[in-house]
């Protein structure tokens, strides 16, 4: 049902987990995919690890320059850019009372300016070459303070990337660019597999919380968000999608 055939995306922050996932999953539609990474050598890795027509570049999300290269230099050697995916991401648990400024700030830096960044400057190209579709990975965290674990800086840059999602498809509407987030529930990453093999009563308690009672696979939440910057959605666009197992329903 879903046809990406001749699409050219970027998934930041791509070379594992969700990432990953979608990276996957947009190539099994048809797209060619940029994995653009802090880390560029791991961005190269997962390119040659995932599938034919995979690529790996370097970006700072942090860094308006760094993304605005990105985007330029994606367009002049693939000729378009159809998909952006806003997936790269850091959170560091810490109860408010003892968060220290730097983890706030490199919070804020790379989950909610870093998204933004990589919005506004994959937008200005979608804008001026016909449309395009930019999807922005929120969280769970953004709409329920989550427990037992407490990242305060992470909540907070969740329902700012959500809501972004809103104000720029407000805007970016009538030339043709949807804008859209995904907000996943626990989801089976590596760093939840560590936490859930280290501490079982942890795990035990985010299962508590969720109506299917499960983790999710990150190949699900892939699946939502390939859904949301295809042409089957095309008359959706401002909205976040909670791919999250039931949790935000209780």
């Amino acid at each position: 049902m879903i046809d990406l055939s001749g699409k050219i995306a970027v998934v930041t922050g791509g070379a594992r987990g969700i990432g990953a996932a979608t990276t996957s999953q947009l190539v099994a539609c048809g797209a060619q995919v940029v994995i653009a990474d802090v880390r560029q050598d791991a961005a190269e890795e997962a390119a040659r690890r995932l599938a034919p027509g995979v690529h790996g570049r370097y970006v700072d999300v942090t860094d308006s320059s760094s993304v605005r290269e990105l985007v330029e230099s994606v367009a002049a050697e693939f000729g378009r850019l159809d998909i952006w995916i806003n997936n790269a991401g850091i959170v560091e648990d810490s109860l408010a009372l003892d968060l220290a400024d730097d983890v706030w700030q490199r919070t804020i830096d790379v989950d909610l300016t870093g998204t933004f960044y990589g919005a506004r400057e994959a937008g200005r190209y979608m804008c001026a070459h016909g449309g395009g579709a930019v999807v922005n990975i929120s969280s769970i965290a953004a709409y329920r303070a989550t427990r037992p674990e407490h990242h305060v800086a992470y909540d907070v840059a969740k329902i700012g990337v959500a809501h972004m999602a809103k104000v720029l498809a407000s805007e970016w509407a009538t030339a043709g660019v949807r804008v859209n987030a995904v907000a996943p529930g626990y989801t089976n990453t590596d760093i939840l597999k560590d936490v859930g093999a280290n501490n079982p009563e942890i795990m035990k308690s985010w299962l508590s919380q969720i109506p299917q009672g499960r983790l999710i696979d990150p190949e699900e939440i892939a699946r939502v968000v390939t859904f949301l910057a295809s042409d089957a959605a095309s008359s959706i666009t401002g909205q976040v999608v909670h791919a999250d197992a039931g949790f935000t329903a209780w």
